[in-house]
């Protein structure tokens, strides 16, 4: 399946607000470079009226280019950079050296097309998040896991089942590659662009997708969360907290802890036992 690429020139504050406005017309993975922003669509999905409307406000052209499956690793590993969270969790392609120091724990990922390298304020924030969180002996469901980072993450904090999902191709492909790369044993991985047929409850949520989405799933999220869960949710931009929190109280949630980086924020939410 090809690609396009979209370049943007943009500036720091353009490249987050307009990661998050692509997301929602089906851009999948972007790069952020000085002054610029790259930002990837598989072909067939790409609607460049929508994209135009967009773009408009902000006066900004664009350039595009195909890109083939073949050229996507060399893309990516001409770029990828290991990322470290604090001293909890450090993230890194398997032709990078190990951390020294050693974090808490190494994730090493095949970089592609999928999203959540860790490199962007979402991703970072939600591994803040679990840092926190009791996950031994958890059961974790991680909703459009992306590379499988977060799921990755979760086993290897003693989570005994995990389960995630991806509407993307792409993404599940990525996923399987790194849980195999990591040798978890305990995450399963398919792909769906729903949660109707999820029958299990699970003891935490993770969900790193973005807003729009967040809001159509919150009742079916609620919906599959134990009582005692808990459900974490990024891909919210500062200015989207009030309707996302809004909606969780809907369902019967309430706001507990919440990291901010770079105009993102990534929430925490338990039962309201009020």
């Amino acid at each position: 399946m090809s690609h396009i690429a979209i370049t943007l020139e943009v500036n720091e504050e353009q490249k987050d607000l307009l990661i998050a406005q692509l997301s929602e017309i089906a851009f999948e993975g972007f790069e952020e470079q000085e002054n610029k922003l790259i930002a990837y669509i598989p072909a067939q999905d790409l609607d460049e009226a929508a994209l135009e409307t967009i773009l408009q406000p902000y006066g900004i052209g664009y350039t595009k280019e195909v890109i083939l499956p073949t050229n996507w690793n060399e893309v990516w590993e001409s770029n990828f950079q290991p990322v470290q969270v604090d001293d909890f969790c450090g993230i890194r392609a398997a032709f990078h050296p190990p951390f020294d120091p050693k974090p808490a724990y190494e994730i090493i990922i095949t970089p592609k097309m999928a999203f959540g390298t860790g490199h962007h304020a979402t991703t970072f924030s939600m591994i803040r998040l679990m840092k926190d969180l009791p996950i031994n002996g958890k059961r974790v469901f991680d909703f459009g896991t992306g590379t499988g980072i977060l799921a990755i993450l979760a086993e290897m904090m003693g989570a005994t089942a995990i389960d995630a999902i991806d509407y993307d191709e792409w993404a599940v492909n990525n996923t399987v590659e790194n849980i195999q790369a990591n040798g978890m044993q305990k995450t399963k991985v398919w792909q769906a662009d729903t949660l109707e047929g999820i029958q299990s409850t699970y003891d935490i949520i993770l969900a790193n997708i973005n807003c729009n989405i967040l809001l159509q799933f919150m009742g079916e999220m609620r919906r599959i969360l134990a009582d005692d869960g808990q459900l974490l949710l990024s891909g919210i931009l500062t200015t989207d907290e009030e309707k996302i929190t809004e909606a969780a109280n809907a369902v019967g949630l309430v706001l507990t802890r919440k990291q901010e980086k770079d105009n993102w924020l990534a929430l925490q939410f338990g039962l309201n036992k009020s």
